[in-house]
């Protein structure tokens, strides 16, 4: 019970927590079947929850959400229905903030080898997150060329960033 009052947890999360604590598994799938009867676990809930938590607050990709989500012992058909309330607009928005995010303050020179370090750089962070390297390249660039001439377009090496 302590578990669940800090924050709440998967079914698979609790079986670990009390196989930590040698409780026998018969006993361990009694406690937790009676959870989910009385509701205080429910998979579906903790994944969505979980989604838009980590979401919002990390701006992870679905791939990203997915592979958290079975490390919880969250089933792919539920981690699918969880994932379904962000859309790929959402998912887009997100990496767009944290690509805009990461250029403020910036200075970017307008040199070729320094746009591409720079484009590396934002991709991997995006696939980090879980992004696809198609998608990520392509919303670095998007927002490098929205930047301006500063942030490493075709303008020269002495102009100024505007961003």
């Amino acid at each position: 019970m302590r578990q669940l009052t800090n924050s709440p947890k998967s079914r698979l999360q609790l079986a670990q927590k009390l196989a930590e604590r040698n409780v026998p598994d018969d006993v361990a799938e009694a406690v937790l079947d009676r959870f989910a009867e009385v509701k205080l676990i429910d998979d579906a809930d903790f994944a969505d929850m979980w989604v838009r938590s980590r979401s919002r607050s990390r701006k992870l990709a679905k791939g990203a959400l997915r592979r958290e989500l079975a490390e919880k012992g969250i089933d792919a058909e539920t981690a699918a229905g969880a994932l379904a309330q962000l859309s790929d607009a959402d998912e887009e928005s997100a990496a767009r903030e944290l690509v805009q995010r990461k250029l403020r303050g910036a200075a970017v020179s307008g040199d070729r080898a320094e746009r591409d370090k720079t484009t590396r750089r934002l991709a991997s962070m995006l696939a980090r997150k879980g992004y696809q390297p198609s998608q990520a390249f392509r919303i670095v660039g998007e927002v490098l060329d929205a930047a301006g001439p500063g942030a490493g377009s075709a303008a020269g090496a002495g102009d100024e960033p505007d961003f």
